[in-house]
């Protein structure tokens, strides 16, 4: 297992931060998502615990619950189906508000389940994740930037 982290200050408050974060139908707005899309919502609000969501990143597809909802701080979730197959101790988006906008702190633990390779190749899933966080992060800072 892998533990990575990326971090963003975003010239915005949390709530807005969130709201975005949180819509997962939308993802598919986001520079190398392919498709994304909510496939059961959430028991208490649409995009909150328990809301399962797909989101396919070229040939990668992943099917994602959200664990934790704490709006406008923190959002968890936990990759349940993919591919390809990883083992997913969960991921973490926490929104801190500081000066001059919100701070993302964007975490996740995962391993690539690949059998002799997996090992390997889990440095260069995470690698290749963290830049996606990354481009997340800043298209969601350019779509309030518009707003």
């Amino acid at each position: 297992m892998k533990t990575f982290t990326v971090t963003h200050t975003i010239q915005a408050p949390p709530e807005n931060v969130f709201d975005i974060l949180a819509d997962h139908a939308n993802y598919k707005l986001f520079p190398g998502i392919s498709d994304s899309k909510l496939l059961t919502p959430g028991k208490r609000e649409r995009n909150g615990i328990g809301a399962v969501r797909q989101v396919d990143v070229g040939l990668a597809k992943f099917v994602e619950v959200i664990t934790r909802y704490k709006r406008p701080t923190r959002l968890d979730y936990r990759i349940v189906r993919s591919f390809p197959p990883v083992e997913h101790e969960g991921g973490s988006i926490k929104l801190e508000a500081v000066a001059g906008g919100t701070l993302v702190t964007w975490t996740s633990t995962i391993r690539l389940r690949l059998p002799l390779v997996g090992g390997l190749l889990t440095p260069l899933l995470t690698a290749q994740l963290s830049k996606g966080f990354l481009h997340t992060l800043k298209a969601v800072e350019k779509r309030i930037a518009k707003s």
